[in-house]
């Protein structure tokens, strides 16, 4: 099973991934992980990237595919993998195909998680994440508060918001990923694989997911 996953921060992308994971045995694959697992393996395209990154810049499409070709090569990706949050781009998309044919791999799944805007504020709002950088819990002050009012339930640090999860922020990001990765839906709305379902419980998502992947 090879699955693409798209969605607004806040779609609940990670959760859903998860879900996946387990359900069928495969492996998950988010950019911003494997960019920085190459980096600390400093394997050739992981300092190509720490090049970049060390200076701030966005690491070009080229190295993302490089290391995107690395990491499905491995044998834990024989099974599958879900893409989480990738691609973000119609160049990404079109580089990712080419890479994807030349492997002789299709993608089973387009899948966008849709949520309207005042719910995805709701939820990147109430959002608490652990200070300790060595335990990041993250906690949600609605749907899953810590025991304690801001205090993290696994170490005892306080909770705190992320800058980035502030309201303002929040909307920069949101016109952000409609601006950018709005494009990428309608380009992708016309591939077989492709579809939409609602994201607001995330059990309910999973099990329509699955639902419409058995068909």
């Amino acid at each position: 099973m090879r699955i693409i996953l798209l969605g607004a921060p806040g779609a609940g992308k990670g959760t859903i991934a998860k879900m996946l994971v387990e359900r069928y045995g495969i492996v998950q694959i988010s950019t911003g992980d494997i960019l920085r697992q190459a980096v600390k393996e400093g394997t050739q395209v992981g300092k190509k990237a720490a090049e970049y990154m060390n200076t701030g810049k966005l690491v070009p499409d080229e190295v993302i595919m490089d290391i995107i070709k690395e990491r499905i090569a491995r044998p834990d990706c024989t099974k599958g993998f879900i893409f989480d949050g990738f691609p973000r781009t119609i160049p990404q998309a079109e580089a990712l195909e080419k890479l994807l044919a030349a492997n002789n791999v299709t993608i089973d799944a387009i899948i966008n998680l849709e949520v309207p805007e005042d719910v995805v504020l709701k939820r990147l709002t109430s959002r608490r994440t652990c200070s300790n950088p060595d335990c990041q819990a993250i906690y949600n002050i609605y749907t899953m508060p810590p025991k304690k009012e801001g205090i993290c339930d696994k170490c005892g640090s306080k909770l705190v918001q992320r800058d980035d999860e502030t309201e303002e922020a929040i909307k920069v990001r949101l016109a952000t990923y409609y601006e950018k990765t709005q494009p990428l839906i309608d380009y992708y709305k016309n591939n077989k694989a492709y579809f939409a379902v609602p994201s607001l419980v995330a059990q309910e998502t999973f099990d329509d997911i699955v639902k419409r992947l058995k068909k």
